[in-house]
């Protein structure tokens, strides 16, 4: 069998070897081919290529120098004394898996001295449509081999040449940015330096053909393609559209400015798994991504994510006991279902200069340990939770005291501080065993039932001293905080563990696999907010975006937003309040109940919905649609609290509703209204916005009365 074909839920990947036998080359990726019916194997096209090797040209599902010369390859390799590249050929039988749950292929080569071997794995699922791919390379020679880029994979999407490429960057408090970009014979590069996945950019892109009169093969259709890398250390995504071929070509893996990695003789490096995914348009590619994630979740099923209320914003750093009861008393009063204590409970910490490290209660804001609160908290009817950053500590703390060998440093050279700590070196053994010793011991010490997990600075100068797989700390230091992870989910299987990392620093699905809500941003003003919101849910679930209702009128877009408003935001995924509930007059509390209470009503079809986005958070009206079976919820957001001066009533125009299906219209807070209307009629004459949740924003719900 020289030919193989991975099917999905909705499409079919094939690939083929070269005609040497030399790599494999991408035949098709797209809608799905009928059983039997396999796509013809990809050949040359009949051109001059010219000024270039045939593998050069090729659509190789992997290149290593030595294999390609002139275009990209995925993988470098050294031997020393300019020993460098590696010819590859196939090595013993495919191994090639196939049943009713999916597919499974794993192709191995041997290079020309057969001392290195180069697996490149696959699989994929009837469940879904995404494909799961990675690369395994083992030194069986005498030899030390170093590797100076290890990509995990090659995506072939047929696209043509000239392709537009949608990526989400950002910075502080204003991550996931929709941006895009045209390459026409060019190449695209972003990625993170910082040891985890970073605000810069997220490891996910969608290629789409753009309109090409050079291409004598003119593309119709609206095919997109999306690749994901599930990592959250250091990366690196290249795209790249050649002058030569009709594909473009999307690289992913560990990022090779920072990581360098060391094949010790009888050692072997196996990369992060890259992820591919096609859909028929870009409307499309959020649900298939979705639709993979709902997947990811712990083993023992997704569940009902709890309203939370953090106390951060209501007292920072200084906390003690009768404050932090009297807080959880307001929060119970309103519906919250867990209450975290954030920042500022441990010994010695009265601000972000002293104190991390030491994971005990301060006992002169804690007398009688976290338990007494814990205790407290559970008598109200809510969990307990409590904020952490077991990768960090300060300068001025006891454990820095006691191992200041435990913090990444560069020989010689002064520790960099930023925010006031450095970071714990996560690759080392005794570092690893001592984070999961101390987080048993605080998880025993009370009832804790939630554990927000925060990382407030990037990684400045990795690596280990003296360490042959020093340059490798980015990839331990992933590796070890998905084996704490994992650690807490096998030891606190009842634990709600929530991922944050000075807000959405390190957001990605292997994140997500790991936890069960991820804190998306720093930045709680609502329509800044909302505009973050928008880029996470093309690439991740509503199930598991954190948000905040909170006084803060946001960094950039500060127009006054209403308490409505911003709850509405907020309830877009899972909703947190961050609000000061001592300074919330008697009305504004029982306002904040009745839409507690109205979001509770609609939970259901918000997590377990399919999610579309209308229009744009920038202009005019925006709507984020959630459907799940026979029920639709619509949150709509204006500017215009003047209704008095609409020429026209403002309708918005829900796609997500079962044809031929009339349904009843429900206000925010489930009260029925007059109005019912068809699928059809909704979507060519749209559904009126009343605007009663509040004068800027609304909720509407619709509920399936008849077919």
């Amino acid at each position: 069998m020289s030919q193989w074909h991975l099917h999905t839920r909705r499409t079919s990947y094939a690939l083929s070897l070269t005609a040497d036998a030399s790599g494999a080359v991408s035949d098709y990726w797209g809608p799905a081919l009928a059983v039997g019916e396999d796509p013809a194997p990809w050949a040359e096209p009949d051109r001059f290529v010219g000024y270039a090797a045939d593998a050069d040209a090729q659509p190789l599902e992997y290149a290593s120098d030595g294999q390609r010369h002139t275009a990209f390859s995925e993988l470098l390799i050294d031997r020393g004394n300019s020993r460098t590249g590696a010819r590859w050929m196939l090595h013993g039988e495919p191994r090639w898996r196939s049943d009713s749950s999916g597919d499974e292929l794993e192709l191995a080569f041997r290079d020309e001295t057969g001392t290195l071997e180069l697996v490149l794995g696959y699989r994929s699922s009837r469940e879904h449509d995404v494909i799961r791919r990675w690369t395994r390379i083992a030194n069986h020679g005498s030899d030390t081999v170093t590797l100076p880029r290890a990509f995990s994979a090659a995506w072939n999407a047929p696209v043509g040449q000239r392709v537009r490429v949608d990526y989400l960057a950002g910075s502080w408090a204003r991550e996931f940015q929709e941006r895009s970009a045209q390459v026409h014979w060019g190449t695209f590069s972003i990625g993170s330096r910082q040891g985890v996945t970073g605000m810069s950019f997220s490891p996910v892109v969608r290629v789409s053909a753009l309109p090409d009169e050079d291409d004598v093969a003119a593309r119709s259709g609206t095919d997109v393609y999306g690749v994901a890398l599930d990592w959250s250390g250091s990366w690196r995504l290249q795209g790249e559209s050649a002058a030569v071929g009709s594909h473009a070509r999307v690289s992913v893996g560990v990022d090779d400015d920072v990581t360098t990695v060391t094949l010790l003789p009888g050692e072997e490096f196996r990369t992060p798994d890259s992820l591919g995914v096609h859909a028929a348009s870009a409307i499309e590619l959020p649900s298939r991504w979705h639709e993979f994630q709902q997947g990811l979740a712990r083993e023992r099923g997704r569940r009902t994510q709890p309203i939370v209320y953090n106390s951060w914003m209501a007292t920072t750093f200084d906390v003690d006991i009768a404050q932090q009861l009297e807080l959880a008393r307001r929060a119970a009063a309103i519906g919250v279902e867990t209450f975290v204590l954030d920042d500022g409970w441990f010994r010695g910490r009265t601000s972000d200069r002293a104190g991390l490290g030491g994971w005990q209660p301060d006992p002169a804001k804690f007398p009688h340990g976290l338990g007494e609160l814990a205790d407290g908290v559970e008598a109200l009817g809510m969990r307990f939770g409590l904020w952490v950053e077991p990768e960090c500590v300060n300068p001025d703390s006891d454990l820095f005291r006691a191992h200041p060998d435990w913090v990444y440093r560069a020989e010689g050279r002064p520790l960099l501080t930023i925010r006031n700590q450095y970071v714990l070196d996560l690759g080392r053994e005794e570092v690893v065993l001592w984070v999961m010793a101390t987080l048993r011991d605080l998880l025993s010490s009370a009832p804790i039932g939630y554990l927000k997990w925060d990382m407030n600075r990037p990684v400045t100068d990795g690596g280990r001293p003296g360490d042959p797989h020093g340059r490798q700390w980015s990839v331990q230091h992933t590796r070890n905080y998905y084996r704490v992870m994992d650690m807490l989910r096998a030891e606190f299987p009842d634990l709600i563990v929530e991922a944050c990392a000075s807000g959405g620093a390190r957001i990605d699905n292997a994140v997500l696999q790991r936890s069960d809500v991820v804190w998306t941003s720093d930045q709680v003003g609502p329509r800044d907010r909302l505009v973050i919101q928008h880029g996470f849910l093309s690439a991740y679930p509503s199930w598991t975006m954190s948000s905040w209702v909170a006084e803060d009128d946001g960094h950039r877009d500060r127009e006054a937003a209403s308490l409505g408003y911003r709850f509405a935001v907020a309830m877009c995924g899972v909703l947190g309040i961050g609000l000061d509930l001592s300074r919330t007059s008697d009305a504004d509390l029982e306002e904040c109940r009745r839409r507690v209470e109205a979001y509770r009503g609609i939970r259901d079809v918000i997590l377990d919905g399919d999610v579309r986005t209308h229009g744009t958070p920038h202009r005019g009206l925006y709507t984020v649609e959630y459907t799940a079976g026979t029920r639709s919820v619509l949150f709509v957001f204006d500017r215009d609290r003047d209704r008095v001066r609409d020429r026209d009533a403002a309708r918005v125009f829900p796609a997500g509703l079962c044809p031929h299906t009339r349904y009843a219209v429900q206000d925010g807070f489930g009260h029925a209204t007059e109005l019912q209307i068809t699928a059809e009629e909704a979507a060519v004459r749209g559904v009126p916005v009343a605007f009663s949740w509040a004068p800027d924003a609304d909720v509407l719900i619709l509920d399936a009365i008849e077919r």
